[in-house]
């Protein structure tokens, strides 16, 4: 059982049967998944959640899946850690890091794909398929294994070796020639061609639900409480989106007290930032960009929900910000070397993108502040370029020769 009712256009509202359909075939406009709230608000509260499982399923009255069709890794319940130290350093008093590189395949991605993939298998799918720049090759294949279906993930040719070798282990990739946005075009046509479930295209209503989660983790995680201030990286737009729309469901159903918007502020690469310069310029036109950034998880020139992202941002009293290769770098080192987790570039861009917006006060000091940190460091180990300290031989006095240089 469900309570997800219809596909509804996010322009025209006008409504569809649920099924693996994602555009409005009046008005082109993309589609959601709508809910009977009214329902669900009788059915649910924080002690049947508490109840559920340790994973994003606990949350299954909210998504539109029954539970007895799960493809179920155990994605979601990652870990809402203080990040004091990290604080100290920026200047904030209350400042908290979301970690999902603990999920199962090591990214956020984790999280709509086991909601896609899910609904492929309810609608009878065989093989599913992806356009992916690396995170969600791996969530889509291993999921699919999971399953028991075959896999196919397109990729962009200059992908990080090291990010897909787990998706070549678990299924089929296939490397294209282009950017992101031509491997999405190449997946559009493909669409077209196979009858397959394709996790960010014909299944992209259903999937983008998964991305809630995460706002539902961290309200849960802070005690049933909405934070005032959430970081979130910005892509194609679908994660600051969703999670708006799962802080507000939240209030919907009253599991938590607060009738109020969190702000929310969106991380751009420099590289790639067609929604922060939209941002900055005070449009609401997003203009494609061809990317040139080390964070390539985020390289999508021609987001599909920019506009969505943009206007939830505005709406809510934030940010969107972009910062330079080199402030990614510093920022990935910066949040090892204070809190002990090691991200990937699109995390070393949300923690640029605190520590520019802490600069220029628009992350107040006094505000409960959440930074979501999307992807492992492991993915992408060339990026920061580390080495060991030294080689010494098999004595106390050749290491205290190097711990003398060193002090």
């Amino acid at each position: 059982m469900t309570f997800a009712t219809s596909l509804k256009c996010r322009e025209c509202a006008r409504t569809y049967e649920p099924g693996p359909l994602y555009f409005c075939e009046w008005c082109f406009g993309p589609l959601e998944v709508a809910y009977d709230y009214d329902r669900i608000a009788e059915v649910v509260s924080r002690e049947s959640i508490e109840k559920g499982p340790p994973s994003l399923w606990r949350y299954s009255d909210l998504l539109p899946v029954s539970r007895s069709a799960t493809v179920d890794l155990g994605a979601g319940l990652t870990p809402l850690i203080k990040a004091d130290r990290l604080a100290d350093e920026l200047g904030l008093t209350d400042l908290w890091i979301k970690n999902d590189t603990l999920n199962p395949t090591n990214s956020f991605k984790d999280r709509p794909v086991t909601v896609a993939l899910s609904k492929a298998v309810e609608f009878g799918f065989e093989t599913v398929a992806c356009a992916s720049t690396g995170n969600l090759a791996n969530s889509v294949a291993a999921h699919a294994a999971h399953a028991g279906l075959d896999s196919y993930v397109f990729v962009p040719h200059d992908i990080e070796p090291a990010k897909i070798v787990a998706a070549a282990v678990l299924g089929n990739v296939v490397e294209v020639e282009g950017n992101y946005d031509d491997v999405n075009r190449l997946c559009v046509e493909l669409h077209d061609t196979y009858e397959w479930g394709f996790a960010n295209i014909n299944l992209r209503p259903y999937y983008a639900e998964g991305s809630k989660t995460i706002a539902f983790e961290t309200a849960e995680q802070l005690g049933w409480r909405l934070p005032d201030h959430v970081i979130v990286p910005v892509a194609s737009g679908a994660l600051l989106t969703k999670v708006k729309k799962g802080f507000d469901e939240l209030v919907q159903v009253d599991l938590v007290p607060e009738d109020r918007q969190v702000r929310i502020s969106g991380a751009q690469a420099e590289g790639c930032s067609p929604v922060a310069v939209a941002f900055e310029n005070g449009s609401e036109d997003i203009r494609p960009q061809k990317p040139d950034t080390i964070a390539k998880s985020l390289a999508i020139g021609d987001p599909a929900d920019g506009y969505y992202a943009l206007r939830a941002v505005r709406k809510s009293g934030g940010a969107v910000a972009a910062v330079t290769d080199e402030e990614t770098i510093d920022a990935i080192r910066l949040l090892a070397r204070t809190e002990g987790i090691f991200t990937e570039p699109a995390g070393g861009v949300t923690i640029a993108t605190l520590v520019k917006l802490a600069a220029q006060g628009i992350v107040d000091p006094s505000e409960r502040v959440v930074a979501y940190v999307t992807g492992h460091g492991l993915k992408t180990p060339e990026v920061v370029n580390a080495q060991a300290l030294a080689r010494v031989p098999a004595n106390v006095a050749g290491f205290q020769e190097v711990l003398g240089e060193k002090e």
